[in-house]
């Protein structure tokens, strides 16, 4: 059994991320997911980045550190979208963390430690190959930095353009490619 820590996207902690937690409960694991939103919830990802906007990326990092400040066990990161960012910021930075799960996002890791990246702390990432959210450049030099470090990188791509596919209360879910993406997350926090 592991701990997984779960953060949503910037439509905030939706029923999506519920669903997906408990996905990663039927599995045998303990998940928690933190709202670094305050309750807020968005039916689209523009209401979402205004949220975004509006509370800024230093107090986001202020209340993702705030959250990775009270766990002491060692602990998967993972998010979706702008959480993907918090599990990275946390999964690089955190001395319990023993991986990363990015789905749909993923940034270099210099943009989440000034650091080189931990060498016990490998990284999982899922997207769709024409999301416009992700740029595949920083997504292959966060591989770099990760397996530098000499941890593991596995990068999964699934065919389409959704954002959130993975998310089953949203209009871009894709069940073909979420079940798919679940499984590869299920065995990579398995092998850890």
């Amino acid at each position: 059994m592991t701990e997984i820590v779960l953060f949503h996207s910037a439509q905030g902690l939706r029923p999506g991320v519920s669903a997906a937690a408990d996905i990663l409960r039927s599995a045998g694991h303990t998940v928690r997911t933190p709202d670094y939103y305050g309750g807020e919830i968005f039916d689209d990802i523009a209401g979402g980045l205004r949220k975004r906007d509006a509370l800024g990326f230093a107090e986001i990092e202020r209340r993702v550190r705030e959250i990775g400040a009270g766990i002491r066990e060692p602990v998967v990161f993972a998010g979706f979208s702008l959480g993907a960012y918090a599990a990275q910021l946390l999964a690089a930075t955190h001395p319990a963390a023993r991986g990363a799960v990015l789905l749909h996002g993923g940034v270099t890791a210099d943009e989440v430690t000034s650091g080189p990246w931990p060498s016990t702390v490998p990284v999982q990432v899922h997207y769709m190959e024409r999301d416009p959210w992700i740029d595949a450049a920083e997504i292959a030099e966060l591989n770099r930095a990760v397996t530098a470090a000499g941890a593991h990188f596995e990068a999964h791509v699934y065919p389409g353009e959704t954002h959130l596919f993975t998310d089953p209360d949203l209009p871009g879910y894709d069940p073909d490619a979420a079940a798919l993406a679940w499984k590869r997350v299920i065995d990579f926090v398995k092998s850890l």
